[in-house]
């Protein structure tokens, strides 16, 4: 059992910017912070250090108090007036006679402070220290600001349905008598797809909920993806048999990943039901599969609407999420994609899509598989 964090994006190696007026100091910390394997920049002088960290945006500065031009106590105050630059760390590289004036350089917005002669073990500790505080502050207010926007998005689609609902019900409730069987039938319809709307909105909403909580445990196992379709299959059919769309998989017996079940249950359910909002009457959805090595390739596949290329390369991110309505104007959040890349990349997988104006759309997802 294991409980987990989403991975994060690769990103490069940390930059450093180390500002100091003495060559050999110079040479010496440089030295120190290549066997870390960050990447280096360099500046003599207090004005090189305002000039270049706008152009360059270091992931932390190491600042000499005493530089020619301008003193470190200068920069380091200009550097946190800009809101472009107010949030990298810089700390202080001081000689033994100048540490009374650091409290100075707390005040005005450093956050550490490393002597000379350095010590290697010293001067690199705090540098991965601030480092990493500063990657954590980072993720934390991107994980902020996804779930403000998740939220914002979740009440203001649950709004707009729930508000269809009543008004409907008032409509049906005040005129029932007036309607024809037809008209009847139609408002049943009506209710019908709002409920399934919300039905799945809330699913997505508490997984998620879950998700960034670190609340879903992991529990990789041997999982037939054939059976785990069938069931998911199971589960829309009556949504498509009303849109008149076939389903269908071709994912042969004996097929197994090495994943979360209740996780990539959710995976194929979101991808089945997001092909049928977009498929139009008489059009298909289907599920296969292949195995390549070490890795299983699940595919589906819709004869839908499709995108185009700006669609597709919006799909996994919240803050461009796509809540288009179906081809029977089914609303939508656009929400399921982002949980589906989510849980794939919690079973060490892989997804992405691929379509094109009126030819449909196709996604890939590549698990861990079994022999």
């Amino acid at each position: 059992m294991e409980s987990r964090s989403f991975p994060q994006q690769n990103k490069p190696r940390p930059l450093i910017l180390v500002a100091e007026d003495v060559p050999r100091n110079l040479e010496i910390v440089c030295n120190i912070l290549k066997k870390e394997d960050y990447r280096i920049a360099a500046a003599g002088n207090g004005r090189q250090v305002l000039e270049m960290v706008p152009l360059i945006q270091p992931d932390l500065v190491l600042l000499d108090v005493m530089m020619p031009e301008m003193d470190g106590f200068e920069v380091c105050q200009r550097l946190k007036n800009s809101l472009e630059t107010k949030d990298i760390p810089i700390i202080f590289l001081t000689a033994k006679t100048e540490t009374v004036d650091i409290v100075k350089g707390f005040e005005i917005g450093a956050v550490d402070y490393v002597t000379k002669p350095f010590n290697g073990m010293e001067l690199a500790s705090r540098v991965k220290t601030h480092l990493e505080l500063k990657f954590t502050r980072e993720r934390l207010k991107d994980l902020v600001a996804g779930r403000d926007m998740f939220f914002s998005i979740i009440a203001h689609d649950l709004r707009n349905l729930l508000q269809y609902l009543l008004l409907s019900a008032d409509t049906l409730h005040n005129q029932y008598d007036s309607f024809d069987e037809e008209r009847k039938r139609d408002y049943i319809r009506r209710f019908y797809n709002s409920s399934y709307q919300i039905s799945g909105l809330l699913e997505n909403l508490l997984a998620w909920a879950q998700s960034q909580r670190g609340m879903i445990e992991y529990y990789p196992e041997k999982i037939d993806i054939g059976a785990l379709t069938a069931e998911n299959i199971e589960l829309v059919k009556e949504n498509a048999r009303k849109k008149n769309v076939a389903l269908c998989s071709e994912i042969a017996s004996g097929m197994f990943v090495f994943a979360d079940r209740n996780m990539i249950r959710t995976v194929i359910r979101n991808l089945l039901a997001n092909g049928i909002k977009f498929t139009n009457a008489g059009g298909e959805v289907k599920v296969s599969a292949s195995q390549t090595g070490a890795w299983v390739e699940i595919i589906v596949s819709d004869t839908g609407i499709g995108m185009n290329a700006e669609e597709v390369a919006g799909l996994f991110k919240i803050e461009r999420r796509q809540g288009k309505p179906g081809t029977a104007n089914e609303k939508g959040s656009g929400l399921g994609l982002i949980l589906c890349k989510e849980f794939v990349l919690e079973n060490k997988g892989t997804i992405e899509a691929a379509s094109e104006p009126g030819k449909g759309s196709s996604f890939r997802v590549k698990l861990p598989g079994l022999e």
